[in-house]
């Protein structure tokens, strides 16, 4: 079983980006379900994405970036950032954050 965190790091202006809802689905034969909507912290993080821990199998986390960029007066090519992820049966702590700017963004597993 498996544990998901994350963070936001606005990279244009240096720090973390507060404030930003960031959505954790999760894929079933029928499409993707809601499991967990929060918001970013003071500095930009999510310690747990959902409680408990997490079967195996596909997932995704959205981040509403776009809000942020309109909050902190920029525009922005990307109103949302998506991450893809797999989890395996053996299970781990996946800490996956967003690295953004108004004109591109990326991610990495953290630790």
């Amino acid at each position: 079983m498996s544990h998901i965190s994350t963070h936001i790091l606005d990279t244009s202006l240096g720090k973390p980006a507060a404030g930003v809802v960031i959505r954790l689905e999760k894929h079933t034969p029928t499409g993707w379900t809601l499991m967990e909507e929060a918001a970013t912290n003071a500095d930009g993080r999510i310690g747990t994405m959902a409680e408990g821990e997490l079967a195996p199998g596909r997932y995704r986390l959205t981040a509403e970036i776009g809000e942020w960029f309109a909050r902190t007066g920029r525009e922005t090519l990307y109103p949302s950032a998506q991450i893809d992820i797999t989890l395996p049966a053996s299970g781990d702590h996946y800490h996956l954050p967003f690295l953004i700017a108004p004109w591109g963004w990326s991610t990495y597993r953290g630790s």
